[in-house]
């Protein structure tokens, strides 16, 4: 990731930023192709997908694909780091690793292997909003990775020695990943202090202390409450029929019996009133800055509204703020959605104002969807001779001279075709359609959303993106956070893991 945010702990993109990364050279080859007017406006191909629930509340996502034999299955757990309390923070990406220590039927350690038997490949992760558990594996093979996996999620047990073991594991995944990592150290406390209620202020992975004093009863607890068919959903991509998955789903998930899921109590992050700043030094050997700002998300409930309202129709009383939220992820692909944009021309280049180049790279994201708050993150790295102010008053003057003068209908046209154009490309891949589908049900989004999103997207106009620039870009609603390089040891060696980490 260019950025050290740690959105997730490993790879599936959410669907608020999966729009900003695009591969740049099959848009631009298609946009050549097709024209790129009449490429902007081609519809989205969307293959036909089915869902349905089973009678514990069990939600199955189903996505046929026959042009390899292979499937994908994704269980997703509607929990995540931001469903944690103080104290026992990371508990659900540790139990996310417990969960391949084994069941009744399953020893320890075993289920990747017997994955890896049947010609296949699994993994896992934990974001703030989820975790989720996937298998790649020939399509003849799907039956037996649903009986593993169905078993998993309902029949999870481990002795208490193998907690001791594999915390072991979760900590030293903190220190390589993090605390060996300035900008992630960074990243972490700054994140600490943007929020103060909102639970998005807990790392995923956890703080040192917490981890130091869990339990295994912390994740059993956190298990029984949270792992209830009811908060989840099988996701099956690939050579596949939706009887075939339907069947299978009935026979291994079925049988789970029900339970409710937990109620889920208002977090609500206050108004923020004055900037917060943060100055973190370690060693490094570059500076860096990056200044946060809250903004609105995109509802799902005004995703589900047409792209052009009929006239009359009475709007949602969020859609002014989901409107903006849009916006502001164009607004972020104008600065840094693609080559030589923005950001890239005026502070990296040196192109802009005064012709000066003042950083080795910049960038800029937007939040768009989520269960918790949303930010805007503008950043770069100094070049030399260059300081962090310097970025960081370059950064500003590229939001507001949009703010000033606007963006060009190019520039809209050139980030809303690549857009359709990931619409296109992704279904190379049966993996990411099945991410895509699990990611939209975590959101409460349908099963059409990303294709509803695009539609959403294009009808923003070079005004709203104006608008948006002026207008949530002040000091008060602002986290800057400043790396500030210490000196850097020579004698010190790169510390080796005390244990495999297993993502």
């Amino acid at each position: 990731m260019k950025h050290p945010r740690q959105a997730l702990l490993t790879s599936p993109v959410p669907l608020s930023l999966s729009f900003l990364r695009l591969s740049r050279a099959p848009a631009a080859l298609l946009a050549l192709c097709l024209g790129a007017a009449a490429f902007a406006q081609a519809p989205a191909l969307q293959p036909e997908v089915e869902q349905f629930t089973l009678a514990n509340g069990l939600t199955v996502i189903v996505k046929p694909d026959h042009r390899a034999p292979t499937a994908v299955h994704m269980l997703w757990v509607r929990v995540g780091s931001m469903d944690e309390v103080d104290g026992t923070s990371g508990v659900a990406h540790a139990l996310e690793h417990m969960m391949f220590k084994g069941t009744p039927t399953v020893k320890p350690g075993d289920f990747s292997k017997r994955v890896a038997a049947l010609g296949g490949r699994d993994n896992a992760f934990t974001a703030r909003d989820n975790t989720g558990y996937h298998q790649q594996i020939p399509a003849g093979k799907l039956e037996d990775v649903m009986r593993l996996e169905a078993d998993r999620f309902a029949h999870m047990q481990w002795p208490d020695e193998e907690f001791t073991r594999e915390i072991e594991v979760v900590k030293e995944e903190r220190r390589l990943r993090t605390e060996d990592s300035p900008r992630a150290m960074l990243f972490e406390q700054a994140t600490a202090i943007t929020f103060l209620a909102a639970p998005y202020r807990r790392p995923i992975v956890g703080w040192m202390s917490d981890l130091d004093a869990m339990t295994p009863n912390d994740l059993r607890e956190f298990y029984k409450r949270w792992y209830v068919p009811a908060n989840a959903a099988v996701v099956v991509a690939g050579d596949v029929t939706v009887a075939q998955v339907k069947k299978l789903a009935e026979k291994y998930y079925g049988g789970i019996p029900a339970r409710p899921v937990p109620v889920r109590k208002p977090r609500t992050e206050p108004e923020q009133d004055g900037m917060r700043r943060l100055d973190y030094k370690a060693p490094a050997s570059q500076a860096y800055v990056s200044m946060s700002f809250k903004v609105p998300k995109l509802e799902p409930a005004d995703l589900m509204q047409p792209a052009s309202p009929a006239a009359g129709a009475q709007p949602s009383p969020t859609a002014a703020a989901s409107r903006d939220a849009l916006a502001l992820t164009v607004l972020s692909a104008v600065l840094d959605g693609y080559g030589g944009a923005r950001l890239d021309r005026a502070l990296v280049q040196g192109q802009g104002q005064g012709n000066e180049r003042v950083a080795d790279s910049a960038g800029a994201s937007s939040g768009l969807i989520g269960r918790g708050p949303q930010l805007f993150v503008l950043d770069g790295v100094p070049a030399e001779g260059k300081t962090t102010q310097q970025v960081t008053e370059a950064l500003r003057r590229q939001v507001a001279l949009v703010a000033r003068e606007g963006v060009s209908e190019a520039e809209l046209n050139r980030v809303k075709t690549q857009w359709v154009a990931s619409e296109t490309y992704k279904l190379d891949s049966v993996a990411s359609q099945a991410r895509e589908l699990g990611s939209n049900w975590i959101q409460g989004l349908p099963l059409d959303g990303s294709a509803r999103l695009i539609a959403q997207l294009r009808t923003v106009t070079a005004a709203e993106v104006q608008a948006v620039a002026a207008k949530y870009f002040g000091d008060d609603q602002m986290t800057m956070a400043t790396l500030l390089p210490q000196a850097v040891d020579p004698n010190r060696k790169p510390r080796k893991p005390a244990v495999t980490i297993r993502h």
